[in-house]
């Protein structure tokens, strides 16, 4: 499958014969460019204009923005509601399961999830972290969730970019908790279940703006 990312937490997920989706895509007015993104399903993991903006995907059959299990074009996906720590909206978890490789997109958690959420999301292979801090997680909670799930790959997202008008930190801060100096770079993530890292690797992604 390939991962590609647009910047925040928004990003789009293609397999062969599978559903293509994206997630939390986000509108023009935060500072990056607007997005004209295709997709059979697009997931928003909470009611906010960084996240909802889905007439920005084009395509579409379904919209997700609750709880509940679907399958959808040979995609499992599922959607785990966490408690939000610093606003009354609650935050819905996205995990994804393609053929047995298991990408979670988290969202804008902003806590660490109770061990019951930790639980429902079983194995992950492929984490989309919120490391940026703002209304999500932030470096250290980063840091102490990816300890808790040992998930294969680590894909950050949701800091802080040129021209984004959010106040984020830089992805750099979660590199350092982590103790990563020389994080993997690409511009897409090409990734099967044959070729995942047995010891878990930090993949910076280049957002396609």
């Amino acid at each position: 499958m390939e991962l590609t990312w647009y910047g925040l937490s928004c990003f789009r997920l293609t397999d062969r014969k599978h559903a293509s989706v994206v997630t939390d895509p986000y509108n023009g007015k935060l500072g990056l460019p607007g997005l004209k993104l295709k997709a059979d399903v697009v997931t928003i993991s909470h009611d906010a204009q960084g996240h909802n903006y889905a007439a920005a995907v084009s395509g579409t059959q379904h919209s997700l923005d609750g709880p509940g299990e679907y399958e959808i074009g040979n995609v499992f996906i599922t959607g785990i509601v966490t408690k939000s720590a610093s606003h009354a909206n609650n935050n819905i978890i996205f995990l994804f399961d393609y053929d047995g490789l298991k990408v979670a997109h988290l969202g804008d958690l902003d806590k660490v999830p109770s061990q019951t959420e930790i639980e429902a999301l079983e194995e992950v292979n492929i984490l989309l972290l919120p490391v940026g801090g703002g209304n999500s997680l932030n470096a250290a909670q980063a840091s102490e969730l990816v300890s808790m799930l040992e998930p294969n790959i680590i894909i950050p997202m949701h800091y802080q970019l040129p021209g984004l008008k959010l106040e984020l930190e830089d992805v750099d801060r979660f590199l350092k908790e982590m103790g990563v100096t020389e994080p993997t770079v690409e511009d897409s993530l090409k990734i099967s279940l044959t070729n995942l890292p047995e010891e878990t690797e930090t993949v910076i992604l280049t957002p396609k703006l």
